[in-house]
């Protein structure tokens, strides 16, 4: 039809602003952001870290065999490192050298190195605090773990359950202390008695199940009130020895040995619980303390 238009497609070539180097401009730049990041990051761990750790990442990164020279063609991380010591530090080879004693340095023997007394008692001694550390903490734990089985077991069993104000359990300097005081109208010893009662013998069956299953030696201790004994020969000082020796006597028949026994002793009234008051009636006890000291060794293992 002669009213029709003919319809032109055109078809238009842009020209790209890349066609000299098509862009990989864009990676190289990736590259080098991603680089100058790890740069800044390493910069920033090695201002952060102490010379312990950094002596640790040299050793996870240290090859099996390094040569003895310090210089930078003697392997990965052979050459100096940064550090306190400066740039002209041995770097990772110093390491592994002192962790390798019985290498062989290409030295003339006048030359080697000797090892400084001074570090090695450093080392000894450091050493010899970590192990009292730990003994310390093991040793606390027990003692916690005895007093929370006491408590437990005061608890669980109706016969103790009514003695618990009988007893009273602190850790001191010397070691776990359990002490078990006579409480107004209810005496763990009968009047100028040595023999402890039922009461008194019922606790001290229950405190020697505890002790048993730990090793340390025990100190016994007998206390009586600040009045005077009507006895004139027999004393208070007589009297808190016996009770603290009849108290040893029901602990080895409830199952402690000989050897557990470390000191039996009588203090009288010389040392009340309640100083304001020393007449009152809970200055009467005895005091057992599990000390804080190595275990004795077995029977015929002595000296």
């Amino acid at each position: 039809m002669a009213g029709d238009q003919a319809v032109v497609i055109k078809k238009v070539k842009k020209g790209g602003d890349h066609g000299h180097h098509g862009g990989a401009w864009k990676v190289a730049y990736a590259d080098f952001v991603t680089a100058m990041m790890a740069f800044f990051l390493l910069m920033w761990l090695i201002n952060t870290t102490t010379p312990e750790q950094k002596r640790g990442i040299a050793d996870y990164f240290a090859p099996a065999s390094v040569s003895p020279s310090t210089s930078g063609s003697g392997g990965v991380l052979g050459g100096t490192a940064l550090g306190e010591d400066g740039a002209q530090s041995q770097g990772s080879s110093a390491v592994i050298e002192r962790l390798s004693p019985d290498a062989q340095r290409d030295t003339p023997s006048d030359e080697q190195v000797q090892p400084d007394p001074a570090q090695q008692s450093t080392s000894a001694d450091i050493s010899a605090d970590a192990m009292a550390n730990a003994l310390a903490r093991r040793e606390e734990a027990e003692f916690q773990s005895a007093e929370q089985s006491l408590r437990q077991a005061m608890q669980d069993m109706p016969e103790l359950a009514e003695l618990s104000n009988h007893i009273i359990i602190e850790q001191t300097p010397e070691g776990l202390r359990i002490q078990l005081v006579d409480q107004e109208g209810r005496p763990m010893f009968r009047p100028g008695a040595a023999e402890p009662n039922d009461r008194a013998i019922v606790l001290l069956r229950a405190v020697a199940e505890i002790a048993s299953n730990l090793p340390n030696r025990l100190s016994i201790t007998g206390h009586t009130d600040a009045g005077p004994n009507p006895s004139a020969t027999y004393t208070n000082w007589e009297l808190s020895a016996d009770r603290a020796n009849a108290s040893r006597r029901i602990l080895q028949q409830s199952g402690l040995s000989d050897d557990r026994i470390a000191e039996v002793q009588g203090k009288a009234g010389s040392e009340p619980l309640f100083p304001d008051d020393p007449t009152l009636s809970g200055n009467r006890r005895i005091s057992i303390t599990l000390l804080r000291e190595a275990p004795v060794l077995p029977p015929g293992h002595g000296l």
